[in-house]
């Protein structure tokens, strides 16, 4: 239980340093409060769609992935974050990604500050 709190703190902080970096990708709430609260909501929301969706995403394009030597990998990234952009205005989050190319760049945003988290963060169960 401890590690998924730790890794969806990872997440909600990755993703607040995207909001802050690019115009493009839009957090808004009525307060802080309510903001941290969607925050949270839409990291547990992208921890879930990287757990489920991005395992088959990943099988499917495997021969990319060797094609590309890894670059595919951005794209399913991307994906994943549009995905969750979705799923946040389905479900009323004020989370949204504006276009492809931003998804990219936050893609590489939210992995490299995830791993710095991941590192820093304890990881025990």
């Amino acid at each position: 239980m401890k590690n998924f709190v730790v890794k969806t703190i990872a997440n909600a902080g990755a993703l607040a340093v995207a909001v802050w970096l690019l115009d493009k990708i839009t957090l808004t709430g009525d307060s802080k409060g309510k903001e941290i609260g969607t925050l949270l909501l839409v990291a547990l929301l992208f921890g879930l769609v990287n757990f489920l969706v991005k395992p088959v995403v990943q099988v499917l394009t495997f021969p990319l992935f060797i094609l590309t030597l890894g670059l595919i990998t951005l794209v399913v990234n991307a994906l994943m974050l549009l995905l969750t952009s979705w799923l946040a205005d389905k479900l009323d989050l004020s989370f949204h990604v504006d276009g492809f190319w931003t998804a990219v760049l936050g893609g590489l945003i939210i992995s490299i500050v995830s791993w710095a988290l991941n590192v820093v963060l304890p990881d025990e169960d």
